[in-house]
């Protein structure tokens, strides 16, 4: 059929401005396709235009409804996981720590006054020392953030430790689980009995009792609490192997406690049924630093209980009854060595630290049926009355 009567059959047809119409939107198909094909083997060989798009990072994600459950969950467990990723980046008491002890001991000279000072060399040796965790503080940023006007290129010591401290921040589910935040609610309550007031750590009565033995003890009047003078403390009755062990892991000025540290110790001994303060004085007993205790740790601190005893006329107890007693008490998960957890778990840890490091507690200890038969004889007496 020749072209010149296919084109007056098509002029012929009742469609024609219908036809027209499809070939112009096919015309800007094909024109759309094309753009798009020279266009995307220009930026790289994309197939298409949403291509482009999947390299936009996403940066909004909506929150999940009420009803999808499992959304919700995955956000749950999602979020616990991040909490716990970042606890686990805080100091604990026992980093901090070792910490002040690396900065002290890496200070630079000369002293100016009584500020210890540290420059940059030593405060990267620190640095190396002080464990993963610190390795965010002893950048060259934050070095020059704390430098001001020493003339020999150095940061203040206690400056840059403050610093780290206000990075360190109380975690809250640990001020939950403590029994410290009944405490201190409880002092809401405006009719609270003196009585009261005194057993509870955070009223004015108790601070003034703590403060004031504080006083008490320290017999030169300098501020500072001496080993000797710290040997005062309560019944008097602590062994010299445990005080040592308190100077020796504590922090100390030229071998003297000042009021914050004194504060640690005393709360550590009055709650010694609290899993902190087991840790606190779990610590001091590890005298290997093994992370639990043997026979040989135990025996040591317990020699110290049976050189007191002699000096007041007691008949010595044999250490090896005292061992048997202290791991039937606890049950460790291991039968020669005794770890905080096993402590923790036995709820005998109060008890167990007692006997080893106060001559007083150990003789209540022993003497507890006697004590208890007397208390019952007491009572009776008190109701015939």
């Amino acid at each position: 059929m020749d072209w010149k009567e296919v084109l007056r059959r098509r002029l012929a047809t009742p469609n024609t401005r219908t036809n027209k119409k499809k070939s112009e939107q096919e015309l800007k198909d094909e024109e759309m396709d094309l753009f798009t094909k020279y266009y995307s083997e220009w930026k790289g060989g994309r197939k298409n235009t949403n291509e482009f798009y999947k390299t936009i990072p996403r940066f909004y994600y909506r929150l999940p409804a009420e009803d999808e459950v499992l959304l919700q969950k995955l956000r749950e467990e999602s979020r616990a996981v991040f909490l716990q990723r970042k606890s686990r980046e805080l100091l604990d008491n026992e980093e901090l720590q070792n910490l002040w002890f690396l900065l002290d001991k890496h200070q630079t000279p000369p002293m100016i006054g009584e500020e210890a000072m540290i420059n940059y060399e030593n405060f990267l040796k620190v640095g190396e020392k002080s464990g993963a965790k610190c390795k965010q503080f002893f950048t060259a940023k934050v070095f020059a953030k704390l430098l001001h006007t020493d003339s020999y290129g150095r940061i203040s010591i206690m400056q840059f430790f403050n610093y780290v401290m206000r990075k360190g921040k109380i975690k809250i589910q640990d001020i939950l689980a403590c029994s410290f935040l009944d405490d201190l609610l409880e002092l809401r309550d405006e009719e609270l009995s003196k009585e009261s007031q005194e057993t509870n750590w955070f009223s004015a009565p108790s601070a003034l009792r703590v403060y004031g033995q504080y006083l008490n003890l320290d017999k030169d009047h300098n501020g500072m609490l001496s080993k000797e003078e710290l040997s005062r403390y309560g019944t008097a009755t602590m062994t010299n192997v445990f005080l040592d062990r308190v100077f020796q892991e504590c922090l100390t000025y030229d071998g003297e406690m000042d009021y914050k540290t004194y504060l640690d110790f005393v709360l550590a001994l009055e709650n010694r049924k609290e899993p902190a303060a087991l840790q606190y004085i779990f610590k001091l007993l590890d005298i290997e630093n093994k992370g639990y205790l043997n026979v040989f740790s135990l025996n040591y601190f317990f020699r110290a209980i049976q050189e007191l005893m002699k000096i007041h006329g007691q008949d010595p107890v044999s250490f090896q009854d005292v061992k048997d007693e202290i791991f039937d008490m606890v049950k460790p998960k291991d039968p020669l060595k005794i770890s905080l957890q096993d402590l923790i778990n036995s709820n005998q840890g109060d008890t167990v630290t007692t006997i080893l490091i106060d001559l007083n507690g150990f003789w209540t200890y022993e003497n507890r049926e006697a004590l208890v038969a007397n208390d019952s004889e007491n009572s009776a007496d008190l109701d015939d009355m």
